[in-house]
């Protein structure tokens, strides 16, 4: 027999609408969760064998440390507790304010003043870029070509000459000192490279530099041309600087092959101070595009391989090549995650786990980690480590 109490509670409940619409979306919003939880690592296979965008609501678990939170009212809330494979995207910029120029920690802007045939080499490429530049433009001025023609080689070597710079002035990947092994490198190994010359933690695929005096993160090779490491920071931006280099020199060549070839009208002929400016010019554009052509080719291969130039020739000094069990670099690993429209610019690529790209983490990072694990507001002032060791408590922050 059923009580006058439940009878009137059920009664209520089938007269109130708004009690049994709260209860609706209580149940909708559980459901939810629940699909959300449970489906996660379908979703991030799924679209990671498709090479669909990522979900943010899944697997974007960011905090941003520049959020007021002074007002109790809009307190932004703290991120899920992550699953085994997700991460969190640690928008915290630890990295030094000093305007100050070099390769090491303290150093403000990334600058390898140390390697004076570098700097020239660097210097001459934009010397020569600039002198095409002008070369085509004469060429506009007089009529040899028509401007719009003039226009889109211009705009081809101010992009490639931002990608230099942006090559040379960004850190290739340098590992800090207070640098611990990832989460995966914990557990499937049981022991750890170190560096005999920085001292610290040397992570797969990584190389000290003598030039730069620094290990690099997934290191290519020390390019002259750059005067800078090619590593995994900054290896879209050489990437981008020898496609536009290459398209700059291939476009130069098709302009002086078209007009002498194909055209035999008076308005084709150059005029008598451009013609030595174009002669000059058309030797550099064959020996640099045969030069980004190899180049192109080197750094595609590696790509496909996941094998960098100093790793290749290693192998190939030991005839182990056919060892090789390293797995192909995923475009979004070099270009980032912020969206195909940033590919073809030399802006600084996002990446989905930065720790995994690196192969290394921090313990500020896993500090931060964990106080949002404990559910607690994240500080962003977290002391250095006092030594390379990695702390005890670290194996405790990821579950």
């Amino acid at each position: 027999m059923v009580s006058n109490d439940n009878q009137s509670a059920a009664k209520q409940k089938r007269t109130n609408p708004n009690l049994r619409n709260r209860n609706k979306d209580k149940e909708t919003r559980e459901n939810a969760d629940v699909i959300e939880t449970v489906g996660s690592e379908e979703t991030s296979c799924i679209r990671q064998l498709c090479g669909c965008p990522e979900n943010l609501r899944v697997e974007r678990l960011e905090y941003n440390y520049d959020h007021d939170d002074t007002n109790k009212r809009k307190q932004q809330p703290l991120p899920r507790i992550r699953q085994r494979g997700e991460h969190y995207i640690d928008s915290f910029n630890g990295e030094t304010y000093s305007c100050s120029f070099g390769t090491s920690e303290e150093s403000g802007i990334w600058t390898n003043s140390g390697d004076q045939a570098g700097t020239v080499m660097a210097t001459l490429v934009w010397i020569l870029m600039i002198y095409s530049a002008i070369t085509v433009t004469s060429l506009t001025v007089t009529e040899g070509i028509p401007p719009i023609l003039g226009m889109v080689y211009n705009i081809l070597v101010a992009l490639a000459l931002s990608s230099h710079a942006k090559t040379s002035l960004t850190d290739p990947g340098s590992v800090p000192k207070s640098a611990v092994p990832v989460e995966s490198q914990r557990r499937d190994s049981t022991s750890h490279s170190m560096c005999g010359q920085c001292q610290t933690f040397k992570p797969p695929m990584s190389h000290h530099c003598r030039i730069c005096n620094r290990c690099v993160s997934r290191m290519d090779h020390h390019c002259p041309w750059m005067n800078n490491c090619v590593g995994a920071g900054n290896l879209k931006h050489f990437f981008l600087f020898l496609m536009y280099t290459w398209t700059c020199s291939a476009y130069a060549l098709s302009l002086f092959g078209w007009n002498y070839f194909f055209c035999a009208d008076e308005d084709c002929t150059y005029h008598v101070v451009v013609v030595h400016l174009v002669r000059v010019m058309t030797v550099l554009c064959v020996g640099a595009f045969l030069f980004t052509s190899s180049m192109l080719m080197n750094v595609t291969y590696g790509l496909m391989t996941g094998i960098g130039t100093i790793d290749r020739l290693k192998k190939k000094a030991t005839n182990t090549m056919s060892q090789s069990d390293e797995e192909p670099i995923c475009l979004q690993d070099v270009f980032g995650i912020a969206g195909y429209h940033t590919w073809p610019f030399p802006m600084d690529p996002v990446f989905s786990d930065y720790d995994k790209i690196m192969g290394f983490s921090t313990p500020q990072r896993l500090a931060r980690e964990q106080q949002m694990m404990e559910k607690k507001r994240p500080t962003a002032d977290i002391t250095m480590a006092a030594s390379v060791e990695l702390p005890s408590c670290v194996d405790h922050f990821i579950p």
